[in-house]
């Protein structure tokens, strides 16, 4: 018990004796060590800065002893917060950098406490009025997210980081200089926390919507600085290597090329509310200058989900106004150019399908001038010019997405847009309740410039692929449209498809050429696609270019363009049979031009013209002496007597022809019987070319054109004489009266409309009924096709031939047996 009383004793002196030595100044020796350490290594004059020897001290014990390197931590912190709050910023200058040396020089498993205490320490300075301890706690932040640490931490947050680093960035500090310093900062710092989080699966997802619409915006904020700042030239900023938007851009990229499949759509949402909150879609450089960053940072293979993002944004601003519409489809049309550089993905329709939506919601508001389905007080104003200029835009867009796909799939894409445009005869209904005819008209003629964007250089070796009956049956129906516009885009497109050589140029302006070897055409064999492809639709080609000449509203851009497509039809898909099937197109062109009076005098003009160009170019591709030379006389006769039928009078801006047609006879006319003599001494089929080419008008025509009323009653009257069983001559001036007229009329209404209610039951039977009833149906129509082969089979099978010549001994019949299993004498086989 006296021992206890007497260490009591000795343990309170000693006490008491520490206070006493501590107040006079001389318990420095009996501190912590580590204390001793922290405090060697500031100065007395905090301006001579860190002590480096004391330093070393620090770093070896802290490297020594890392069970310590918490509590070192914590008394740095404590003397800094203590120096802050009594301005004593050389002190905390000296202080951040001790902590950044630490930090740079330990590793070890309890550096997560101290980083704890850096953290702290670093959130104490941007948490201050001043600029400079702003910064200074930014660049330590910056160099804490530069070390890759050894142990993972459970408990880390870097939430008011996040923020603070974004109102940095959005800093409007009265000195420009100082302010540009803070924004940098908040940049840096932003890319720090990136930096640290974004590969950390045990921090905070980086990625969240609650932080990227702070960091994204942020950074397109000083982005968008570029224009609007200009700085004074300092010594400082002389000394800087890149300005705050180069410093704002790579932050971007590295932000975007560290993102994910699952993280895109976060990260481009930003960037597209950004765009929408400040009205940069109308001015688009700054909209297609961020959607170029993020095209080429990403990862090639995510990049079609940029392309889904901006076409459902396309959608959500569909009744936004047409510049902001515009603007995202320009967007599109950059990213999606990129885009399809690298990875196509399955988004190739999918943005067609979304441009093309587009055009028509534009023709509609063009043309209803509302947003809405019904036009109100309350819709706002559309501009038509407006409206136009976004068309305009969408068809480039179209173009020049189109121009960066591989050939198969611009084929398919030209076989999507051939089916979304309205077909006459085969969609009765074109337009909408509110556009009418008139947006039936437009949306055929937009998206016909769509398809001539698309087929624009477009070079396939075999044209059959290019060329297919279900992208040319409904495509060479436009011909025959009454609209000249359709026409002659239709016909560009046609030309555009088969010109595969780039010679469509050298045949413009139409003329007569003496030697047209100064056209320098590209002619290659003909191939064996080719072959099939003409064998297959040359002479549905030849009746629409033939029936295509006899439309009364065609002008000189009309005659230019069929002049061109029969040029390359001879020059790219030519085989002797072909060139025989093209003379006599030319010398029908002639003789419709002779026959048909009711013509207007420049159309007759005009195909005399075009037929006497085309055979001389044939000819001399011929290389036939007596047939060029028969085509040279007549051109000479035309020029002497007759120059108005030549294109160098009728195929121009003025044209020069008389009022009145007189006929046309005699050594200025081409004469079919001396052409068929001519070749066919040179091997071609002189029979072929002495028979008139007389085209095939069928019923696909007439739909396609529907010129009047009266069209639609002469084409039942004519079917009606054909399918009558009684061939007789009935005179049509004692058919026609207006009973006859009008009951026409209503009959093919009623027709139209039995045929749609039929379909609207079949689809209805369809759609509701149970699947046995379906079933049955189905069954029903498969055992009647059954029944009639069993009849057809019992026809083929006979009995056996019998050697004494009787059928049978006539008591039964003699059984069936299939021709295959019957035996023939010998004499029968070989």
């Amino acid at each position: 018990y006296c021992g206890r009383v007497f260490f009591y004793i000795t343990a309170t002196l000693i006490h008491f004796l520490l206070c006493v030595l501590g107040v006079c100044g001389c318990c420095g020796a009996l501190r912590p060590r580590y204390k001793r350490l922290v405090d060697n290594i500031f100065p007395e004059d905090p301006e001579d800065g860190l002590v480096k020897a004391n330093m070393e001290k620090l770093t070896f014990y802290a490297l020594s002893a890392p069970e310590k390197l918490d509590r070192i931590g914590a008394y740095l912190s404590e003397r800094l917060s203590r120096d802050v709050a009594r301005h004593r910023y050389g002190y905390v200058c000296i202080a951040m950098e001790a902590l950044d040396q630490l930090l740079m020089a330990c590793h070890c498993q309890s550096i997560n406490l101290f980083v704890e205490s850096f953290l702290t320490m670093v959130r104490k300075l941007l948490e201050a009025d001043k600029p400079n301890l702003q910064i200074l706690g930014t660049n330590s932040f910056v160099k804490f997210a530069n070390i890759e640490e050894d142990t993972a931490s459970y408990h880390r947050s870097y939430d008011f980081f996040v923020s603070r680093f974004s109102e940095m960035c959005h800093s409007s500090y009265e000195d420009p200089d100082i302010r540009t310093k803070i924004r940098m900062a908040g940049i840096r710092g932003l890319q720090g926390v990136v930096r640290k989080t974004v590969n950390d699966e045990l921090q905070a997802n980086i990625w969240d919507p609650q932080h990227m619409d702070k960091i994204v915006p942020s950074l397109l904020f000083n982005l968008q600085q570029e224009e609007g700042v200009e700085r004074s030239p300092s010594p400082e900023t002389e000394k800087e290597k890149e300005s705050p938007v180069e410093l704002t851009e790579r932050c971007f990229r590295e932000l975007l090329g560290r993102a994910v499949y699952g993280n895109i759509k976060n990260a481009v949402k930003p960037v597209l509310m950004h765009l929408d909150n400040h009205s940069l879609w109308e001015s688009k450089t700054f909209a297609v200058r961020c959607f170029k960053i993020i095209m080429y940072s990403i990862q090639s293979q995510h990049s079609h989900l940029v392309i889904q993002q901006l076409l459902g944004h396309l959608d959500a601003n569909s009744k936004n106004s047409a510049r902001v519409r515009a603007g995202i489809v320009e967007v599109i049309s950059e990213a999606a150019v990129i885009e399809a550089s690298g990875s196509i993905g399955p988004t190739v329709l999918e943005v067609f399908n979304t441009l093309l939506k587009q055009l028509r919601l534009s023709v509609d508001y063009e043309l209803t001038g509302s947003y809405d389905s019904f036009a109100n007080m309350g819709s706002k104003v559309i501009k038509v010019h407006e409206e136009r200029q976004l068309q305009e835009a969408v068809i480039r867009t179209i173009g020049s997405f189109a121009n960066t796909l591989p050939t198969y799939q611009r084929s398919e894409v030209m076989l999507f847009i051939i089916g979304k445009i309205p077909v006459p005869g085969m969609y009765p209904a074109l337009g909408s309740a509110n556009t009418g005819v008139e947006g039936s008209r437009m949306i055929q003629i937009m998206l016909l410039k769509s398809l001539l964007q698309v087929t624009a250089g477009f070079q396939s070796t075999n044209i059959l692929t290019a060329l297919p009956t279900s992208f040319l049956d409904p495509l060479l129906s436009f011909t025959l449209m009454e609209d000249a516009e359709i026409r002659l885009l239709v016909l560009d497109i046609l030309i555009s498809i088969i010109d595969r050589h780039d010679n469509r140029h050298k045949f413009s302006p139409v003329r007569i050429i003496s030697d047209i070897s100064v056209l320098k055409l590209k002619v290659d064999k003909c191939s064996r696609q080719d072959n099939l492809f003409m064998k297959k639709h040359s002479h549905r080609l030849y009746r629409h270019i033939y029936l295509a000449c006899k439309e009364e509203s065609s002008v000189q851009r009309h005659f230019e363009s069929l002049y061109t497509l029969l040029g390359l039809i001879c020059v790219e898909l030519a085989n002797e049979e072909v060139v025989v099937d093209l003379i006599r197109l030319a010398l029908a062109l002639q003789d419709l031009a002779l026959t048909e009076e009711a013509l207007p005098v420049y159309t007759r003009c005009a195909i005399h013209a075009l037929s006497a160009a085309y055979l001389n170019l044939i000819s001399q591709l011929t290389t036939v002496p007596t047939f060029c030379q028969h085509v040279h006389e007549v051109i000479n006769s035309r020029k002497k007597l007759v120059t108005f039928l030549l294109p160098e009078d009728v195929l121009v801006e003025t044209s020069k022809i008389p009022e009145k047609l007189e006929k046309v006879e005699g050594e200025v006319l081409f004469v079919q019987a001396k052409i068929a003599e001519m070749l066919g001494g040179s091997g071609y089929n002189t029979e072929r070319l002495a028979a008139p080419y007389i085209p095939q008008i069928t019923d696909e025509d007439r739909l396609s054109k529907r010129k009047s009323i009266g069209d639609t009653v002469s084409l039942q009257l004519e079917m009606e004489s054909r399918n009558s069983p009684e061939k007789e001559q009935r005179s049509t001036a004692e058919q026609i009266t207006f009973e006859t007229l009008k009951q026409a009329i209503v009959d093919s209404v009623n027709v139209e409309e039995l045929e749609r209610e039929r379909r609207r039951q079949v689809v209805e039977r369809f759609q509701t009924a149970p699947f046995e009833e379906i079933a049955a149906h189905c069954g029903a129509r498969a055992s009647l096709l059954q029944s009639k082969l069993n009849q057809i089979f019992e026809i083929t099978i006979r009995p056996p031939p019998s050697p004494s010549g009787s059928v049978g001994n006539g008591h039964g019949r003699t059984r069936s047996v299939p021709v295959y299993e019957m035996k023939f004498p010998d004499l029968c086989v070989y």
